[in-house]
């Protein structure tokens, strides 16, 4: 690969990272003014509310950017930063096309995962960096809630892993089935209810609760710092929709897929997205507890269950 190949892959990669999140913000913003009753956002602009995305990047540029004197500032200052930047490092590696990709490296799987985790990192460090009780609340709920469903996760990913043969996502794509709409669906459940709570999304917002903690790990945020942790959130939802699009759903595979491959991925992606955009406005918040019992013992022994259904399948298709 040239150096004009890599710079290009890297704008495309950079492009499609400021673009697809802003994408989901607005789509969140009309799905919940047309669900909810909310006139607001259907006005700005005139057509649809179109001009609402670029009144609300004003409105944060706009705002000052404060520093809690008690904050310590350095970790304050870069927690934003490395939240955002572990899902543009993730976005890098998840595959759109047979041939179209950031980075093709042997286990992509493993890297999204891994640095897609260092997300929840950056809320660790604003809840404790803000010397404010609230922000150091959520930030140990966020712990709590990561420890609890990173390892669903992970699971209901090794099955997809297993079922491939590979911890390549390309290759875990090209090895995709019919078949595994069925014979995956409980993982593609686990992994759909845990990378919402990973991405702290309702109904599994306790960390940001703002009837408990104003909002929690954020509170003390103003400007484009709490920008880049909204713009964080829906990167996440972009990277965990495209990723379950390429395990579960066959990711390009379609009609027509060596000339529209890409399109098929991304509107595979959509449709998780709009589903993750759609518990928001229909579930109500759960409890720590019940957010707790969920993850142990549902989510646990379901993705434990797959990977035994994939063990067994997979010894028998070898026969």
């Amino acid at each position: 690969m040239t150096v004009t190949e890599v710079v290009l892959r890297c704008l495309i990669v950079l492009v499609g990272f400021l673009v697809l999140p802003l994408l989901i913000g607005q789509t969140e913003h009309k799905l919940m003014a047309h669900m909810q009753g909310r006139l607001g956002p259907m006005y700005a602009g005139g057509f649809h509310g179109w001009a609402q995305l670029v009144a609300d990047g004003v409105k944060f540029v706009q705002k000052e950017d404060v520093v809690p004197s008690a904050a310590d500032k350095p970790v304050f200052r870069f927690a934003p930063a490395l939240a955002l930047a572990s899902y543009l490092m993730a976005l890098a590696v998840v595959p759109l096309g047979p041939v179209t990709w950031g980075a093709n490296v042997p286990g992509s799987l493993v890297w999204v995962l891994a640095v897609g985790g260092i997300g929840t990192l950056g809320t660790l460090m604003a809840g404790w960096s803000s010397g404010n009780k609230y922000s150091l609340l959520g930030g140990l709920r966020a712990a709590a809630q990561l420890i609890s469903y990173e390892l669903p996760l992970i699971l209901s990913c090794a099955s997809f892993a297993m079922a491939a043969g590979s911890l390549s996502l390309v290759a875990i794509g090209h090895a995709w089935t019919p078949w595994w709409l069925i014979w995956q669906l409980p993982g593609a459940l686990v992994f759909l209810v845990a990378a919402t709570a990973e991405l702290q999304r309702p109904p599994f917002d306790m960390p940001v609760a703002d009837s408990e903690l104003v909002f929690g790990p954020y509170t003390e945020y103003t400007g484009l710092r709490f920008a880049f942790f909204l713009l964080a959130e829906y990167a996440g939802i972009v990277v965990m929709s495209l990723l379950l699009a390429v395990l579960w759903l066959g990711g390009w595979t379609g009609p027509f897929d060596h000339q529209i491959g890409v399109l098929w991925t991304l509107l595979k992606g959509f449709g998780i997205a709009l589903v993750i955009l759609w518990m928001r406005m229909s579930w109500p918040r759960l409890r720590e507890d019940q957010l707790q019992r969920i993850a142990w013992l549902w989510l646990v022994p379901l993705a434990l269950l797959q990977i035994a259904i994939t063990a067994a399948g997979v010894v028998l298709m070898s026969r």
